[in-house]
């Protein structure tokens, strides 16, 4: 099958470009022909599109300015969207209001959520950038024109039905129109860490950062800010050192520049380790090897599911999660009782904090694996048999392989959108020729 792949890339920093390389890579593998743009290169997929029609385009989407360009492709080129976050109101607001489109803006709001007061634009148009965002997605628009859209786990997936048909008035119909346009797709990320690379890398980032070999290290991962919990991190594991004074925190990545993270506190002097960005997916998973306990907490959340999250499981350490909708399905332990939710059949991959009762469970979680070596081990090898299952690349490829036959053969979709949805860059050419009674010749 020939195959338009918009997405940010690498070098570009982001998950999305991480992920998508590897996608690319698998299905190019199993016989697909796949162009990939990037913004650098997407100017020339209309001209190369009309030379040799592709028989399908992939949008790859998540909640960063590093999508800013493939919204305009995505409307007029329909195909199969890829939500890596369903909640797409930041990155969106950011561009229209950057861009000064506040008309604009007002009315993609108003047709995205058509259950929000009138005046809930102004919030944005204001300045005031808050979590309310995620009360409000702004991705209607482009589930109803898309082929088909996929979102990672069925638990996100039937969140985003349930949202959308809400907005559609809750009728059966609704529903089952959302449903059979919104597929679930795993997020195959990460490479399998055998014992000796995890003991090598071990070994190697203790010293740099001087960390007794002996000591149990819990970590965060990725870029640090506030929707990490990194300030409850903090809390957390000053409560854990009484019961665990040989404990370290490793943060590994770069604090955000609004992250309020003092480190000063004389009970955790030594303690934390704060690396800065670490650079290169080879050093990231050296990292990741180096902790005893990884800790993937977020809130607010876009539903998301977390790259570091699944580099740890391929990489077998045990890790501690937020209870999350777009994670339902998890087998993992409630902390409160160490009693298994989720899939019950499967034996536990995680620690699940609930986010009503985060800092109790977040201190009893991490008091617990401080202390109990086996547990952490039981939760390691679950981990990297659910990776092999659920998040490796090969599982995503077979996913994509699906998806995209079947998107291919979907007709695009065909809402009625606010017009600068639709309108293709010639508006002020069209009206220089309508004196001379000539037409765009395209």
């Amino acid at each position: 099958m020939t195959i338009a792949w918009f997405s940010p890339m690498p070098p570009v920093a982001s998950g999305v470009a991480a992920y998508s390389a590897d996608a690319v890579a698998a299905l190019r593998q199993r016989g697909h022909d796949i162009d990939v743009y990037p913004e650098a290169a997407a100017h020339d997929f209309p001209w190369r599109h009309q030379q040799r029609p592709y028989q399908l385009v992939v949008h790859q989407f998540g909640n960063s300015s590093h999508h800013d360009y493939q919204w305009p492709y995505a409307f007029h080129y329909p195909g199969l969207a890829v939500l890596h976050d369903t909640r797409l109101h930041h990155a969106r607001a950011a561009l229209l209001l950057r861009e000064r489109r506040t008309a604009d803006y007002r009315a993609e709001f108003r047709w995205n959520q058509p259950d929000a007061v009138q005046d809930a634009p102004d919030i944005a148009i204001a300045g005031l950038d808050s979590s309310l965002y995620y009360e409000w997605p702004m991705c209607r628009a482009l589930v109803e024109r898309s082929r088909l859209v996929a979102v990672h786990g069925e638990g996100a997936r039937r969140e985003l039905v349930e949202r959308l048909s809400e907005l559609g008035g809750s009728t059966s119909d609704d529903r089952s129109a959302y449903a059979g346009r919104i597929a679930a797709i795993r997020l195959g990320h990460g490479q399998p860490v055998t014992g000796e690379q995890a003991a090598a890398a071990r070994a190697a980032i203790r010293d740099r950062y001087r960390i007794p070999h002996d000591a149990v290290v819990f970590g965060v991962f990725g870029g640090l800010t506030p929707d990490k919990r990194i300030a409850q991190v903090l809390a957390a594991f000053r409560a854990t050192l009484p019961f665990a004074p040989g404990a370290r925190l490793l943060l590994a990545g770069a604090p955000a520049e609004h992250l309020d993270m003092p480190l000063d506190d004389p009970a955790r002097a030594g303690a934390v380790v704060v690396t800065g960005y670490v650079e290169g997916e080879d050093a990231f998973t050296a990292h990741l090897a180096a902790a005893d306990v990884t800790l993937h907490l977020r809130w607010p959340t876009a539903r998301e599911t977390s790259g570091p999250w699944v580099r740890a499981l391929a990489a077998g350490r045990a890790t501690v999660t937020t209870d999350l909708v777009q994670a339902a399905r998890i087998p993992s332990l409630d902390p409160r009782t160490w009693t298994t939710r989720g899939d019950g059949a499967a034996p536990p991959v995680c620690v699940a904090v609930d986010i009503l009762d985060e800092d109790h469970s977040l201190r009893l979680a991490m008091r617990r694996l401080a202390a109990d070596a086996a547990l952490r081990d039981s939760l390691g090898r679950a981990a990297r048999d659910y990776w092999a299952r659920e998040h490796s690349v090969a599982a995503m490829a077979d996913d994509y392989e699906r998806l995209v036959a079947r998107a291919a053969a979907t007709p695009d979709g065909d809402p009625e959108l606010p017009a600068h949805l639709t309108a293709d860059g010639a508006e002020r050419l069209r009206a220089l020729l309508v004196p001379l009674g000539l037409e765009v010749p395209w």
